[in-house]
């Protein structure tokens, strides 16, 4: 399998050199053969969740296909504790995993570029072909009828070789039965492995997985879920230094003490997302012949630190809530409202005792069927802002010093992902918007003034 890009006068060749199946290396209990998923797992987007790291060459191999033995061992080890990973789960309306041991796919590619060429060059579309077989967001999906009894992986992975010897370690991870906080837990458990050695005297059971046990619920999902509108977009993405963040939290704090709507010490996640709010929204008017047109924010909320009962930061499965509401009017695009509203669903979240009673008060939303998909397909006009700058991204250590790069590959139309940049001096928001949306906002001077 080979792909081709055209850049800079040249054509960059990739190329699928192996594959392999890595299974755990010791079989799973049989009282842990099923893997029950959640409610919020079942609700998620039937979609993978794309992210990469890039590593330099350090010298520290004669070959960076020296590496590979390496990391397969570690990942046979890894998946021990991560063991539904392993096993397979439904195309279509998963409730649990068959944690089978069947493995995980393990490809092997080459890039004739230089790593440092191939950064500097590429478009963030450039970044499909270092994922796992289009196992990025909702691609998988497009390659026709899918068989209700048909299977598949949970996990998929990549390791992507350039001519200088750098490396890039890409893992694609279903979002039926994960989300961000376990996708980068598991790239720091597995780092930690390959960087421990081949023994298994390593205590490693701070960053072990926790995976929680639910109480069956007699629940009825309609079987035809909305999937995000695709059409042509592109995603981009705007750093913004924590000087200029301050810059704008203080406007912020100016603009609303003098609406008489103040709002006190913003978080760099809120103060960002009613920037681009308000700019995307403005370029969609722009782009739609300057009229308004309605939409709404959605705000996902990691649970494990924000219920009264916090659980574990390393608990596996989709622990989030997404918090919503509707931007249906111009005077809804002011940051009191954006950031008062977004204050408002955050404290509901926080008043939830434990992870139990929100999948009670899910299922109980749920037990409409009308209603969910009201709510679903309303949802799919809204903007979506994701924030994943506290996550370890840039501690996922396989033994050759941390990556110059942490990314997440081909980003969903209306999502913004927002990051921390490598030094941790910033905030990276992968934004991705209509093509036409994009070019308005990538001459957005307000938005360049914090960038």
């Amino acid at each position: 399998m080979v792909s081709k890009l055209l850049r800079f006068g040249r054509r960059q060749l990739h190329t699928i050199v192996s594959r392999d199946i890595i299974k755990p290396s010791s079989p799973t209990p049989s009282h842990l053969k099923t893997y029950n998923l959640s409610l919020f797992d079942q609700l998620a987007v039937n979609a993978y969740m794309p992210v990469v790291a890039f590593y330099p060459s350090y010298g520290i191999f004669q070959s960076s296909h020296d590496k590979t033995l390496e990391l397969k061992n570690s990942l046979s080890r890894s998946l021990n504790q991560y063991y539904p990973y392993a096993g397979r789960l439904a195309k279509s309306c998963p409730t649990y995993v068959d944690c089978s041991d069947d493995g995980v796919e393990f490809i092997e590619a080459s890039n004739d570029s230089p790593l440092s060429d191939f950064l500097h060059q590429s478009a963030h579309e450039d970044l499909d072909q270092l994922f796992p077989d289009d196992l990025i967001w909702y691609k998988s999906n497009h390659k026709g009828h899918t068989d209700e009894n048909e299977s598949t992986s949970p996990l998929s992975v990549q390791v992507n070789h350039f001519s200088c010897g750098g490396v890039a370690v890409a893992v694609s991870l279903s979002h039926r039965i994960a989300d961000g906080s376990s996708i980068f837990n598991f790239l720091n458990h597995w780092a930690t492995v390959t960087r421990s050695g081949a023994g298994e005297h390593h205590d490693l059971s701070h960053i072990n997985p926790h995976f929680l046990s639910y109480k069956t619920r007699n629940v009825n999902l309609p079987k035809n879920m909305p999937d995000r509108p695709q059409g042509d977009y592109v995603t981009r993405s705007f750093v913004f230094p924590n000087s200029k963040i301050n810059d704008l939290k203080a406007k912020i704090t100016s603009m609303t003490m003098e609406t008489g709507e103040p709002i006190s010490n913003p978080t760099r996640a809120e103060a960002l997302t009613w920037l681009l709010h308000k700019c995307a929204v403005a370029a969609a008017s722009k782009t739609n012949s300057g009229v308004f047109k309605p939409t709404g924010v959605c705000h996902a909320l990691n649970l494990r630190s924000n219920l009264v009962e916090s659980l574990p930061e390393t608990s596996v499965g989709n622990l989030y809530l997404a918090m919503e509401y509707p931007t249906a009017n111009e005077s809804e695009l002011t940051p009191s409202y954006v950031i008062g509203e977004l204050r408002k669903r955050k404290k509901e979240v926080k008043s939830l005792r434990n992870a139990e009673t929100a999948l009670g008060m899910v299922a109980e939303m749920c037990s409409d069927h009308t209603a969910v998909l009201e709510t679903l397909n309303r949802l799919c006009d809204y903007y979506v802002y994701t924030v994943i700058s506290r996550f370890p991204t840039y501690g996922i250590d396989f033994g050759w010093g941390k990556p110059v790069k942490v990314t997440v590959g081909g980003v969903v139309k209306n999502v913004t992902i927002m990051m921390s940049t490598p030094k941790g001096d910033g905030i990276d928001a992968l934004v991705s918007l209509d093509r036409q949306d994009m070019k308005i906002i990538q001459n957005d001077s307000e938005l360049l003034a914090f960038c």
